[in-house]
């Protein structure tokens, strides 16, 4: 009967064992390199570009947000737009969430749902929007703005629901 004892916990012993070696082996192999590296590496950049101009927007960083854009006239009037917003608040908080990203060659489109707050000085209370729109990037090395489309956030100071 000890014998008999003996061989069960070895048994179980063992297949432990094999349990833990398989879950580690698993571990250890779980960390997947993309399929296409640089496809993956453009995507990154992409996202890199997005969290770089809302970035830049709430700290009020005009020069950060030009090195985006391709130089092109509605993109002109969207920067003045955005100026005009650091004039008029102080305060800004803005979440951009990407929801869908859409490749085809060198033209990228993203779409982005959004929602922030803006307060004109410290004592003013804050207007809060949200809403959906697109960034429309060019590139596949340097990711840079070629268009808008949408309800953004950018330009808030410029819309029409917005108190003055």
């Amino acid at each position: 009967m000890p014998d008999r004892h003996l061989r069960n916990t070895a048994f179980q012993f063992l297949c432990g064992g094999m349990l833990l070696l398989f879950c580690l082996t698993g571990l250890a192999c779980s960390k997947k390199t993309p399929r296409y590296p640089e496809d993956h590496a453009r995507f990154q950049r992409i996202v890199e570009a997005i969290k770089t101009l809302e970035t830049a927007y709430v700290k009020h960083d005009l020069p950060t947000i030009h090195e985006l854009l391709l130089p092109l006239d509605p993109l002109a009037k969207w920067e003045a737009a955005i100026r005009q917003d650091f004039a008029t608040f102080s305060t800004i908080t803005l979440e951009l969430n990407i929801d869908r990203i859409v490749i085809d060659e060198s033209q990228i489109s993203t779409f982005l749902s959004w929602q922030g707050t803006w307060q004109q000085t410290g004592d003013s209370p804050p207007f809060a929007s949200r809403g959906h729109g697109t960034l429309l990037w060019s590139g596949t090395q340097v990711i840079l703005l070629r268009g808008i489309d949408g309800d953004l956030p950018f330009g808030i100071s410029t819309k029409p629901h917005v108190p003055s």
